[in-house]
This record gives structure tokens, sequence and C-alpha cells, in this order.
């Protein structure tokens, strides 16, 4: 993992000197709440994947970094809104903004987050980039749709899950990828390999993320422990445990996850019991045949630095512990 490591550490510096900028131009509260979730730890995966794939694809001009920041722009603006829609208490181990800064306050700055990055990929004068951007923008929103829809009527389905997790993050990882091939080419099979590989790699993203939710302490992840399950989310550690259970007794939990009346004590034995048959690294296995989907996509490229450093992104995805 060495050469990951160098590669994200030449790398960050200039993707948050841009963050840095861009966001210290904007107004008022606005700026603050932008800085707040922009400027607290985070990977930058997402910035970083569109360079890789610009860059594996030949493109060596340095004003790729802007379109690189704009994908952390757009993740921070669904940031905002979700922490919103879930009522968080904790976001990459800081307080959620919209309770530092307000509902309102938080909700418009979303929505600035939003127009700045597609204001940053429309200077690049490239339909493809402006097209790509919107295409992640809607599916990343219908995902969260679904979800909503889903934790009004929960249920044990494993697809309707996978409809989920593929808007809500793996759409926008997917979009990273494309984005750095369309700026890098007109090839729309390098983009289509690219693309499904950054899908692959968000659907184990996410797969790992919400193992993550049933493994770690809060201290570990920046999120409440135990958060999905608070917040009525049915990920795939829950529904293999609701698997496991009798049907009567597997529809009563699912009854008190909808109303809201699931007791400490019995979150508590649910998060317990998950953890005692390992449902969370039942996931991470899940997880794992996603990411060696994710490295066959690779194939197209030309061998480089940066298509090796992409397979290795897609092995770090498994071994996160936050």
């Amino acid at each position: 993992m060495t050469e990951l490591l160098a590669y994200f550490e030449k790398e960050l510096p200039l993707i948050n000197g841009f963050l840095d900028e861009e966001t210290a131009k904007l107004e008022g509260l606005v700026k603050g709440v932008a800085r707040h979730v922009l400027l607290a730890p985070g990977k930058r995966i997402r910035p970083i994947l569109t360079i890789l794939s610009a860059r594996g694809l030949g493109y060596s001009k340095d004003d790729l970094y802007p379109l690189a920041g704009s994908l952390e722009l757009l993740h921070a603006a669904t940031l905002l809104h979700d922490d919103i829609l879930d009522d968080a208490d904790l976001r990459r181990g800081v307080e959620a903004s919209h309770l530092v800064f307000g509902t309102t306050e938080t909700i418009l700055a979303g929505d600035v987050l939003l127009a700045l990055a597609n204001r940053i990929g429309a200077d690049y004068g490239k339909s493809r980039i402006s097209s790509v951007l919107a295409s992640g923008i809607m599916a990343t929103v219908e995902g969260e749709i679904r979800e909503i829809a889903h934790i009004s009527e929960p249920m044990v389905d494993r697809g309707i899950y996978m409809e989920i997790i593929i808007g809500k993050t793996a759409r926008l990882i997917e979009t990273s990828c494309r984005i750095g091939a369309a700026l890098a080419c007109d090839d729309r099979s390098l983009e289509d390999a690219l693309g499904n590989f950054g899908l692959n790699m968000g659907i184990a993203f996410q797969l790992v993320d919400d193992a993550l939710d049933y493994e770690s302490p809060s201290g570990d992840t920046g999120k409440p422990e135990g958060g999905d399950l608070k917040e009525g989310k049915i990920t795939l550690p829950l529904i293999l445990y609701l698997e496991m259970l009798q049907a009567k007794e597997a529809e009563e939990l699912l009854a008190h996850i909808k109303n809201r009346t699931l007791s400490d004590e019995r979150r508590d034995q649910v998060l317990e019991d998950i953890r005692k048959h390992e449902f969370g690294a039942k996931t991470r296995a899940s997880a794992a045949e996603y990411i060696e989907k994710a490295k066959q996509c690779l194939a197209p490229l030309p061998d480089s630095v940066e298509s090796r450093v992409l397979k290795l992104a897609a092995d770090f995805v498994l071994t996160r512990s936050k």
C-alpha cells in the first residue's frame, strides 16, 4: 500500500488547497457551513479517483483539480442534506452542521455546493462533463428517495437494498471515475470501463460502511454506534440477522424499527447478536466480490502508476476501519 499512500500524500494538499480557496469565497453563514463539512477530516476518495482516472488515460494538465474538487463539493452537499434527513448527531467525528448552524442554513449551503460543483464542471466547456455530473446528482437523489421510502415501509429485500446503495453511494463514485475519463478522452468504451470500476468499488464501499456501523465504535467511524439501526435503515448486516430469525420475530422487529419503538435494550441486543454471528464480516465478504469485479474492469487501461493505484485503492476499501 506504500504506492497508494504516496499518491494520496502527493495529491491531497492540492485538493484540500482548492477546497479551502473555494469555500473561502462563499458568503456569510453558507461559508461557515461549507467549511465545517469540507475541511473536517475526510478521505477525499472521490476527487482522488477523478485524478487517477484522468491521469490513467494520459491526461497531464494541472487544470483537473477544480473538476476533481467538484466531486468533493457534491459529496459534501449530499452529506449536509443526508444528515438533516437522518437527524444525525455526528459527521466525520464532529457535530453535524445542522446542529451547529441551523437546518435552513445547512440546506442552503448544500444547495450552494451543488450549484458550485455544476458551474465548475460547465467551465470546462465539454458537454459530456456536465451530463455526467447531472446524471450522478440525479442518481444520488433517487437513491436517497428510495431509502426514505424503505425506512417508511421496511422489508427484508436484498434487491431493494442494492438499489438504494447503488443510488446513494455507488453512482457518485462511478461519476468520479467517469468524469476523469470524460476530461481525458472521448472514447466512451474507456469511460465505461472506468465508470464500471467506480460503480463496483462504490457498491463495495457502501457494503463496508454498513458493516462498520455494526463493527466499530463511534470513535473509530465518526458516526454514532449502531446509527443505521437507530435511523431505521435496513442494511445487509441487519438483513442477514432478520433472515436468521423466525418469521414472527423478524416481523415484530421490523414493526418496532418502522414505528421507532425499538427500546435501547433491544437495540443493544440486536447489535450484540449481529456481532456474535459475524454478519459484518459476511457483509465484507460480499464487498470483496465487488472489488474483484472492479479490478477486472481496469483491463482496457494501459499499465501505469495510476492503474496500479486504482487497484490498490479498491483493495483498501475492504480493509478500512472508518
